[in-house]
This record gives structure tokens, C-alpha cells and sequence, in this order.
């Protein structure tokens, strides 16, 4: 008498399906983990850049074209990694004094950065490759005092 096979004929092919299945799946939790942790680590990047930002335009609010731009220059110099803010094309910097230049009133810093996926399979699940990706900081402008 001839013993029988634990594994029937059609199921042959069962495992390396299942495996084929979990392998997609994993990769796919791969990719947005990566992808998450990179715009997380750029969005501190941005925000501590804008704050950096801020904060040179709180002790020396100027609102001449030489002034924003070196508190411009200050936000850019701010960092290279993640995010590179010395790119112009990506990295667009804001700033907005809220109301006059004297103590007590506010300055916001804002930065914009396009952001591009890692993961190119991702970017065709959520129907893009890229997007805006913003970080803002607010001080109080400390000096000099209003008239």
C-alpha cells in the first residue's frame, strides 16, 4: 500500500504564494518608514531653521532689502543635511514682520520646501512623487524699543 502525501496536488504552490504576498507587504511598510522618517528629519531641519531665523530677526528686526536678506542668509546657512537651504528651487524663505519694527511686535519666519519621495513605488500609490512640505517659527522682536 502506497502512504499519501500530506500536502494535497493543488496546494503545492500555496507557501511561495503567501511568501511572494508578505514579501510586497513588508516592502511596502519598508518604504513608508523610510519615507516617514526623512520627512520627519527634514521638517525638524526646516523648523529649526525658521527659528534660527526668527530669532536673528527678533535682535535685529530690518526690513531694507540688505536686512531680509541677511536674515534670509541666516536661515540658509542654518544647515546643509537633510535638506540642502541653500537651494532656491526647493527652499523658499518667507518673512513677514507683524506690525512695526520696535519691541513687542512680532516676526514669522516661514520656509517652504519641496520634498521628493524616496520610495518611487510610493509616490504611485499616493499619486504623487513630490510636495510642499512647510515650516514656520513666530518671535517677538526685542529691540529697539517703539517711539
Amino acid at each position: 500500500m502506497k502512504a499519501q502525501s500530506p500536502i494535497k496536488s493543488n496546494e503545492k504552490g500555496q507557501g511561495l504564494v503567501e511568501l511572494a504576498v508578505s514579501f510586497l507587504v513588508l516592502v511596502m511598510i519598508l518604504a513608508v518608514a523610510v519615507d516617514l522618517g526623512r520627512v520627519f528629519f527634514s521638517f525638524v531641519a526646516l523648523r529649526e531653521a525658521a527659528q534660527e531665523g526668527a530669532l536673528y530677526a527678533s535682535l535685529e528686526p530690518d526690513d531694507s532689502p540688505g536686512g531680509l536678506a541677511a536674515i534670509e542668509g541666516r536661515v540658509r546657512n542654518n544647515s546643509d543635511g537633510p535638506v540642502d537651504l541653500s537651494d532656491t528651487t526647493t527652499v523658499l524663505v518667507d518673512i513677514d514682520f507683524l506690525g512695526d519694527l520696535c519691541a513687542g511686535n512680532q516676526v514669522r519666519v516661514t520656509i517652504g520646501y519641496t520634498y521628493s519621495l524616496t520610495m518611487p513605488l510610493l509616490g504611485a500609490i499616493i499619486g504623487t512623487q513630490t510636495f510642499s512640505l512647510p515650516a514656520s517659527a513666530t518671535s517677538t522682536i526685542l529691540a529697539p524699543a517703539c517711539p
